[in-house]
């Protein structure tokens, strides 16, 4: 329990997002509405505030210098918490929320891990999710270990903004350079210092020469780069920007292409620079002539919710008993999901709108039940939707003049020609637009007011059995409260029933939750026969029966016990539809509950574009490992597609073991809106908790060199990363919002996507042979199998990846391509390449499938073909107890030299033994089915 108690202080403000949930706009070359909202449980500080003042001013300046006058900071809201004293200069949020921050200042992931890190699980050039620094950090109580905060506000900017990655490598410290010595892995290679093991016990501290792993053949585990302190290097901010001379990105003309650094392996060997050159930003601006302005900052406080529902009952709302499924979402939101304390109003709207409620402040069951008896009974008239958001203006405004912050739940299922006519007054009113659209014909024109205010969208098709209404309407939860706050769906599932035909299925009730668990069954002609078992086997009973909504609801008193719940309902009716959904809310406020949030990529596609479908599993912000995680992807006309995702690493899944699980979506039936649902359970005993730290996570500053001499800093505190701890059983069910495609076509298209690019090309020694492994892709992205694989070897990593089909070919007749996520292994043995004085062996891979379309060239390995030279000292030839005593070399005789392959790959390092031939080597055939073997 000592890990939970050191969550107590966290609010998970990541509810992931939509697609792209940041507020931030680039006016002429200033950045514009950055959000750094402070957690509600940090304790009030106002110096807090100074701080980020301070920091974002400095950043600000360092930018415009570090982008060649090109960015700067322009305008900071700070969202401050409620349970932060009130004072006049404090104004309220528009639509400012902690969905939409760029940078929130919490408490640690863990107990003493203060390392400021930024949220990134998409490819190179893409934007990340959000920036994490600790009081303590924007107090300047870190500067010793991270440097000055504006500094590494920049650092962490780049990935966030432009989707550039570190230019260290904390799993590949140290390499094989060209030069033939181990170098640190950094960028640029002209920053000095030296490596050294640095050992602190007992008040005392030690320092001493780097030894080499002879498996390796790099530095052992405990050696570190040391920095010196006094520096001429400009670059580079992605490497280390808290060395006083670094002032820049690197580019093509610094870049260290050799290095094994994030940047490299994820942006295709290209310098920071390059891909910042790249980017939207970049090439919609031109450089200033003059200084850029301080930034300007707005201190916005987080005040009690409000929130009006404004619901469609024109006629259109009467077919296929769309009203009764709209009231059943809505009891459950007003039952269960809105949180105590929120002010809740409604209005009705036809051709004409009406209110049915003013606000009331949500206190107990009393005001929720006075809620539910305002929702509408009749359907008719026209659509006006302009009309109902002017009603709910009129009800927020009796309660707050302003509007700003103040939330509209909107439900309609028509089109509205005239709806484009209030668009501008409700982007500017300050109020923030949810947007549920019921079935294909919803009008596009509100997903406009969405965008702009920042807002939720969901969809729900005519098929009651996906449930993708009550699904919309539990996803409308606050995004300015605490996790334990919130309503967590467990279940949400429906079936298609004739008479006497069960339904039964068990839902999971796990420790980090069980407050307020609320069970709601619905069906569309006769009430089912309820049965519901807690986990010690009583029946529980007491369910509400609403004939008039059709559905039957049980709210269990205080905690629910922990385990296995077993529901069976049995249809009464032929053609009948049945559905049931489980809520809950944390147990225990001090212990974050397990969540899953999901999205796609993008709000709008064009098809044939391939979209990603994201879905992060965490407790607090501790990824969990090992879950079994499904999408469902609804069009509006009710066409589901199924997919399972992965955290695997390959695909769509940028890397593995992050807890975010990924897969390619392509499955597209129809243009319009799409629905994303994705469900998560414990796997296995396999599903676990990781304590592996951020994997963007700022660099640690182990000390400098400061006259020849160490001047060390204390050991990063680290957590013991090998420690995953498993998991009880848990089950959750989340909405993703709403996506529009567009360009589906008529006709059939013939095969438009090619397999997907390996991302996880690695290499292990076999002897004389180098085995490469890799997951397979599939025929179309993620989907299928390729057809066949084609492996090329270069000297020269620039000549193998711009022009990877004039490189020599390996013979690859045997290797038959397996399903897609499968793990491949291929054994050759490497022969002559005709670069001169080449010090290096480069590989890659490129998949073809049965129309022949391929894919991207893969990740490089490559292959050092000398023993790199340590640092001299006296322990150069000191052993490495890390590491196991070397094997003798074979010796080949003939007639050439023997020399040591150090394979340096993604996640690996590793040394061979290999003849250096002067002829194409032969292989040497050995018994062996299942491990394709070629020469060249």
């Amino acid at each position: 329990m000592g890990l939970f108690r050191a969550f107590a202080s966290l609010l998970v403000l990541h509810l992931l997002w939509g697609s792209n949930a940041s507020l931030v706009q680039l006016n002429g070359n200033g950045y514009e509405d950055i959000i750094i909202a402070i957690d509600p449980d940090v304790p009030e500080d106002g110096q807090i505030i100074e701080r980020i003042k301070d920091m974002v001013t400095t950043a600000s300046t360092y930018l415009f210098d570090a982008t060649e006058k090109r960015f700067f900071f322009k305008t900071v809201s700070i969202l401050i918490p409620e349970t932060w004293k009130a004072y006049s200069e404090y104004r309220r949020p528009k639509h400012e929320t902690y969905k939409h921050a760029d940078v929130i200042v919490a408490p640690p992931t863990l107990p003493n891990r203060d390392e400021p890190y930024t949220r990134q699980f998409t490819e190179c050039g893409k934007k990340a999710e959000y920036i994490h620094f600790t009081p303590d950090f924007v107090l300047g109580k870190k500067e010793n270990e991270y440097g000055p905060s504006g500094r590494l506000l920049v650092h962490e900017w780049a990935h966030l903004r432009w989707g550039v990655f570190d230019e260290y490598n904390e799993d590949q410290p140290y390499y094989s350079a060209k030069s033939k010595k181990i170098e640190a892995t950094r960028c640029s290679a002209s920053i000095s210092g030296k490596n050294r093991v640095y050992k602190c016990q007992g008040g005392s501290c030690s320092t001493r020469n780097c030894r080499t792993n002879s498996t390796t053949k790099l530095y052992e585990k405990d050696c570190q780069f040391f920095p010196d302190k006094v520096q001429t290097e400009k670059a580079s901010i992605m490497f280390m920007q808290s060395i006083d001379s670094v002032v820049e990105f690197c580019n093509e003309k610094n870049h260290n292409q050799e290095a094994p650094s994030l940047q490299n392996l994820k942006c295709n060997y290209r310098s920071t620079w390059e891909v910042i050159r790249k980017s939207e930003d970049f090439n919609s601006t031109t450089p200033m002539e003059t200084p850029p302005p301080p930034p300007t900052f707005s201190l916005l406080r987080i005040r009690d919710r409000i929130v009006c529902l404004v619901l469609d009952k024109s006629g259109s709302m009467s077919a296929g008993s769309r009203l009764i499924r709209m009231n059943q979402a809505a009891k459950l939101f007003l039952m269960q999901t809105v949180e105590n304390g929120s002010w809740v109003g409604m209005v009705h709207f036809d051709s004409s709108a009406s209110i049915k409620s003013e606000l009331i402040q949500v206190r107990s069951n009393s005001e929720r039940d006075t809620l539910v008896k305002s929702l509408p009974t009749q359907a008719n008239g026209g659509t006006s939707i302009c009309r109902g958001i002017e009603k709910a203006f009129e009800v927020i405004r009796k309660v707050d003049p302003q509007l700003d912050g103040s939330e509209v739940g909107l439900l309609t299922d028509g089109e509205d020609n005239t709806v484009k006519n209030c668009v501008n007054e409700v982007i500017k009113s300050g109020v923030i637009i949810h947007f549920v659209a019921l079935g294909p014909s919803a009008d596009p024109a509100v997903t406009q007011m969405r965008n702009q205010t920042g807002g939720k969208e969901e969809l729900a098709s005519d098929k009651a059995e996906n449930n993708g209404l009550i699904d919309a309407f539990a996803a409308l939860t606050s995004e300015n409260v605490g996790l334990s706050q919130k309503s967590i769906q467990l279940e949400s599932k429906g079936l298609n029933l004739n008479t006497s035909a069960w339904m039964n299925d068990t839902v999971t009730v796990d420790s980090t939750v069980g407050k307020d668990t609320f069970f709601l069954v619905t069906w569309t002609k006769q009430p089912p026969s309820i049965s519901l078992w807690d986990p010690n086997g009583t029946l529980t009973a007491n369910f509400t029966q609403d004939t008039d909504s059709r559905m039957a609801y049980l709210s269990i008193p205080g905690d629910a016990q922990v385990g296995t719940w077993i529901y069976n309902l049995q249809a009464k009716a032929d053609s009948e539809t049945l559905t049931i959904t489980v809520t809950s809310r944390a147990a225990n406020s001090a212990v974050p509950p397990i969540t899953v949030s999901a999205k796609m990529n993008k709000d709008t596609n064009s098809f044939p574009s391939p979209m990603i479908v994201y879905a992060e599993v965490q407790q607090g912000y501790v990824p969990i490992l090992g879950a079994s995680v499904t999408a469902v992807i609804e069009s509006s006309n009710g066409h589901t597609t199924v997919l399972d995702l992965l955290d695997n690493g390959s695909g769509a899944d940028a890397f593995k073991d992050d807890g975010v699980y990924s897969r390619y979506f392509t499955g597209y039936s129809e243009n319009g809106r799409y629905s994303l649902k994705v469900r998560a359970h414990a796997a296995t005993s396999s599903t676990r908790r990781s304590l592996k730290h951020a994997l963007s996570r700022a660099a640690y500053i182990p000390g400098w060199v400061v006259n020849g001499e160490i001047e060390g800093n204390p050991p990063r505190p680290e957590a013991d990363e090998n420690t995953e701890i498993i998991l009880e059983n848990f089950s959750r069910t989340a909405s993703g919002g709403a996506f529009v495609v567009s360009g589906y076509p008529n006709t059939p298209v013939t095969d438009p996507y090619p397999p997907s690019q390996i991302t996880d090309l690695a290499a292990t020694p076999e002897g004389e042979e180098v085995t490469l492994t890799w997951t397979a892709p599939g025929e179309d992205f993620d989907v299928g199998k390729v057809e066949r694989y084609i492996i090329r070897i270069s000297g020269s990593m620039i000549d193998l990846r711009d022009n990877f089909d004039d490189a020599l070919q390996v013979n690859t007749t045997d290797l038959v391509p397996k399903e897609v996520n499968s793990k491949e292994t291929f054994t050759f043995k490497p022969a002559n390449i005709s670069e001169e004085n080449a010090t290096h062996i480069f590989i890659a891979i490129q998949s073809v499938d049965k129309s022949n379309l391929t894919s991207e060239v893969s990740n490089i390995a490559q292959v050092a073909l000398f023993i790199p030279e340590a640092d001299p000292g006296p322990d150069e030839s000191g052993p490495d107890e890390s590491g196991p005593n070397p094997s003798p070399d074979k010796n080949y005789h003939s007639g050439v030299n023997i020399s040591i392959l150090v394979l340096s790959v993604v996640g690996s390092v590793v040394v061979v033994s290999i003849i250096l031939g002067t002829t194409i080597c032969i292989l040497k055939k050995k018994n062996s089915s299942n491990r394709p073997r070629t020469g060249f």
